[in-house]
């Protein structure tokens, strides 16, 4: 079972880059979401989409700005998170995650992908 993230890098405020995560090895069939760390920070919850696709929900922080979405094969998940309007508060190392029991406790985990946003 495998989460890889991919997309993170130094961006300037007010950009819009793509973050995309690759979950492969079992079926994904609960949700999954996009969790961040900012530096000296605990990490914080910022997204999260069900199986389907059609039910989103976001941190106040990054709402109307970010926008998750999936699409599911077989034994594999494209997880994507849009950012927009990017601010330097957004620096952290983002994660994506899975819930593999179907209870939002969040156990699977990818390695992180970093994003620096420059003023």
């Amino acid at each position: 079972v495998q989460l890889q993230a991919s997309g993170g890098g130094l961006v300037q405020a007010g950009e819009s880059p793509r973050l995309s995560c690759v979950a492969s090895g079992r079926t994904f069939s609960n949700t999954m979401g996009w969790f961040r760390q900012a530096p000296g920070k605990e990490r914080e919850f910022v997204a999260v989409v069900s199986w389907s696709g059609g039910r989103t929900y976001y941190a106040d922080s990054v709402k109307g700005r970010f926008t998750i979405s999936r699409d599911n094969a077989d034994n594999t998940v494209y997880l994507y998170l849009q950012m927009n309007s990017l601010k330097p508060e957004d620096t952290a190392v983002y994660y994506c995650a899975a819930d593999s029991r179907g209870d939002f406790a969040y156990d699977i985990w990818g390695q992180g992908t970093l994003v620096t946003v420059s003023s």
